[in-house]
């Protein structure tokens, strides 16, 4: 039997429902992000599960972390697990766009396709699906919405303008 729990923990950008499947965080979710699954799917509420994601948002956003280390259990299509494996290589502070995570994947063509793996990315800001920006650098799309990804951005010292691919 599958163990599914959920807390809730505050973010400067709002509340932050993690969701643990057998004990592992397979979800991340704003209040009022797109594609949010129904609360049902969530399981019971645990105010003591995941101690580790916690930990590590709380020093994200304290600023003395750049690199999640937490274990991942993202549910998707084989094509989106391939395009959420390749945004975690989109480090800290840099940005990618739309066309170059395809290009990584190695499927050049398929950019609007990697926004839509994107935009159902299920563990948002640890798989970091703000990074990715248009073609032009404009902050195009987020499933939070774009204020809170540019105030990610920000956070991170990237620029909405500045595309910064290192793989």
């Amino acid at each position: 039997m599958i163990d599914v729990r959920h807390t809730v923990v505050g973010s400067p950008v709002g509340p932050l429902t993690l969701v643990a499947t057998d004990g592992v965080l397979s979800g991340l979710y704003m209040d009022r992000q797109m594609y949010l699954p129904a609360a049902s799917t969530f399981g019971e509420p645990d105010p003591s599960c995941l101690p580790d994601v916690r930990a590590e948002l709380a020093a994200y956003f304290a600023g003395e972390l750049t690199a999640f280390t937490v274990p991942l259990a993202p549910r998707g299509t084989p094509f989106q697990q391939t395009c959420w494996t390749a945004l975690l290589e989109v480090r800290f502070g840099e940005t990618a766009t739309y066309g170059e995570l395809a290009a990584r994947i190695g499927r050049p063509t398929a950019a609007r396709a990697v926004g839509m793996a994107n935009g159902r990315n299920p563990i948002s800001i640890i798989i970091p699906c703000h990074r990715l920006i248009g073609s032009d650098g404009s902050p195009t799309g987020y499933g939070g919405g774009i204020e809170r990804k540019l105030a990610l951005l920000a956070h991170e010292g990237a620029t909405s303008t500045t595309t910064l691919l290192l793989f």
